[in-house]
């Protein structure tokens, strides 16, 4: 009957629910002055004619003043301190303003207001705060208990971080209808015992014992402030219990809208790795591209869309999207849009392998710095596909340069990576053949500063192995690892991203810049993290009882148990601490290009054996004894 009755509340208009709480304000007026009365006098009576309308006049003066407090604007199932004293404001002057109407009428020996104790003006203060505010806290209650009745459909969890982000997530947590808060952990021993919003906080000592006790499925994180390492030892800590791990959204996405108390974020993975970012310079970031025309070639890729959405803030002059798929274009092109900017943006349909096009593009634009991110990096797919994966990254390039080169453009950033060192893939070796080309054109006289910027994976990006483990744990399993001993550099794309066009700014002609990736990551330990911090456990031989199986793939083609950032040279430091510039070796342009030549030949007639003897010219560190170990000559089209 509760629940019906609430219901039809909950779904009365706003007028409607107004006139219902004016009606219940002049009920409770009336009926605590009655009260008053009775308290005042011993004995509870029906009011001599006189006071009748003392009472029952009293509407007339409490409901204006509650009007112009506005505590009929106010969401009863979202009333906080700040409505509460406005309504403990309102009842002083409600009660005030009624009793000294009943002093100065009465002294005067009007009738109906003569004899009125002055006592009963005080009480009758004392008895609105407590009744008005209570009518209201009961309606909260009443409006929010369990979303009425769903107790037991909701999520038990605890909040690590007993401070006063814990304090706001408890509070939105309370108007959750997915959650329900059980308790509070913290590292400082020295509130254990204590309350905070009626819930306990404990020690992480007793969190096992709390989880089993209470059926505590997932534990909230609320401490934004502390340190990516702090937040890393604590995740870590948390790895071996059966939780799923949620981060608290930031407060200014939750103030904006953005994400509601429900949307409580999986943790990060980017917390799994402890890396504290460093401070971008404001000045390197601008110098290649504020008031500057700019050109990303592959701008619908992860990389490629990542620089558009960090160049706009930059405040280029043009920007100009070059990418040879339609529908990567179109959405790149429409998230971009939707920003509100005077920047003109050129969605622009084409291939890096075409010099006519790329030429035209450059001069119709007049670019002065452009970002090549266009690139085939998934390292099986282009190990099946050989010839079209060095015509695209290590030919297109090659077209690339040329045309930026004869165009007169200012910068030339490559996107390069950990896999172009001693590459065991077509895929490595075809990007350090760019890296080759750049450098072998970076000695000669023209006007383009070449640069290059070498990094390992990034989080998130398409075909990286997280968002395949999040896909397949959410499956339910198994989670699939190429190799127990595997381990691989990661960083997250938007500090990738941002190192990048700051190393480019730096530049000074053919430089290979390297971006400190951190401690290099297991893969299988990152699976087990994964599974854990999803509240679920692994199922193996020492635990058969586990939800989520690991099963070993073998090395795909090309893959390699580890990556390496430099191949051997001298290593600088430079403005930031997290790009180092490398010295390495290259090869001539009176070397390279005829080399180049005949690979590009090669690879258009699909000739496998001609173009594994150009690579080994070219590349004298690729190993192909270990690419052939990897897969079966076979299983590509070359």
């Amino acid at each position: 009957m509760i629940s019906t009755l609430v219901t039809i509340l909950s779904e009365l208009n706003r007028i409607t629910k107004k006139i219902i709480m004016i009606l219940v304000d002049s009920i409770l007026t009336v009926f605590i002055l009655f009260l008053s009365f009775a308290l005042r006098l011993g004995s509870w009576s029906w009011p001599r004619d006189e006071l009748f309308w003392v009472i029952f006049c009293a509407p007339l003066i409490v409901i204006p003043i509650f009007i112009s407090f506005r505590l009929y604007s106010s969401v009863v199932r979202y009333i906080g301190f700040q409505a509460l004293w406005s309504i403990a404001q309102a009842v002083t002057m409600y009660s005030a303003l009624w009793g000294l109407i009943v002093y100065m009428f009465g002294s005067r020996g009007i009738p109906i207001l003569f004899g009125v104790p002055r006592s009963v003006i005080i009480i009758n203060w004392l008895l609105c705060i407590v009744i008005i505010i209570s009518s209201r806290v009961f309606a909260r209650w009443l409006f929010t208990r369990e979303t009425v009745y769903e107790h037991n459909k909701k999520t038990n969890v605890m909040i690590y971080g007993a401070g006063s982000t814990g304090m706001q997530l408890s509070n939105a947590l309370q108007l959750s209808k997915k959650y329900n808060h059980i308790a509070f952990i913290d590292d400082d021993d020295t509130q254990e015992g204590s309350y905070l919003n009626g819930i306990p906080v404990y020690s992480f000592g007793k969190i096992s014992s709390i989880i089993d006790r209470n059926n505590i499925t997932e534990v909230l994180l609320a401490m934004p402030s502390i340190s990516r390492i702090r937040r890393r030892e604590i995740i870590e800590s948390l790895s071996s219990l059966p939780l799923q791990v949620r981060s608290l959204p930031s407060l200014s996405k939750l103030a904006e809208g953005k994400i509601k108390i429900d949307d409580l974020l999986e943790i990060d993975i980017g917390d799994l790795l402890g890396r504290e970012s460093v401070q971008a310079n404001d000045d390197l970031l601008r110098v290649n591209i504020t008031d500057k025309v700019v050109m990303v070639t592959g701008a619908g890729g992860s990389i490629g869309s990542e620089l558009c959405r960090q160049i706009i803030p930059l405040m280029p002059n043009k920007l100009v999207l070059f990418e040879v798929s339609e529908s990567s274009l179109y959405q790149i092109e429409q998230e971009l849009s939707s920003i509100k900017t005077s920047i003109e943006i050129a969605p622009v349909l084409g291939s890096v392998r075409d010099f006519s096009r790329m030429q035209n593009i450059l001069n119709h634009y007049e670019v002065q710095t452009i970002y090549h991110a266009a690139a085939y990096k998934h390292v099986p797919l282009v190990e099946y596909n050989q010839s079209q994966g060095l015509l695209n990254n290590s030919i297109g390039t090659l077209v690339a340069v040329e045309a930026a080169i004869s165009e007169n453009v200012e910068t030339f950033v490559l996107i390069s990576t950990d896999k172009a060192v001693r590459p065991t893939s077509i895929m490595g070796a075809s990007k350090r053949i760019a890296e080759l080309v750049l450098q072998a054109y970076a000695e000669q006289q023209h006007n383009t500063c070449l640069t290059m910027v070498r990094f390992g994976n990034v989080l998130d990006s398409s075909g990286s192995v997280i968002p395949l483990f999040k896909k397949q744990i959410k499956s339910g399993g198994p989670v699939t690892v190429t190799n127990a001993n595997v381990v691989r550099y990661f960083m997250t794309i938007q500090e990738a991203v941002e190192l990048v066009i700051q190393a480019g700014a730096m530049g000074q002609g053919g430089d290979v810049f390297m971006i400190d990736m951190g401690e290099p990551v297991k893969i299988f330990d990152l699976a087990v993290k994964m599974i854990n911090l999803s509240g679920l456990q692994v199922l193996d031989n020492n635990n058969h009882d586990g939800d989520i199986e690991i099963i070993f793939t073998g090395l795909r083609p090309g893959e390699k148990l580890y990556e390496e950032l430099i191949i051997a040279g001298n290593i600088t430091e430079t403005e930031n601490k997290l790009i180092m510039r490398v010295q390495e070796e290259m090869i001539g342009w009176e070397i390279i290009k005829p080399i180049l030549n005949e690979l590009q030949e090669a690879s258009t007639n699909q000739e496998a054996t001609k173009i594994e003897e150009l690579l080994i010219k070219l590349v004298p560190e690729y190993d192909a004894k270990v690419n052939n170990s990897n897969s079966n000559s076979n299983t590509n089209i070359n």
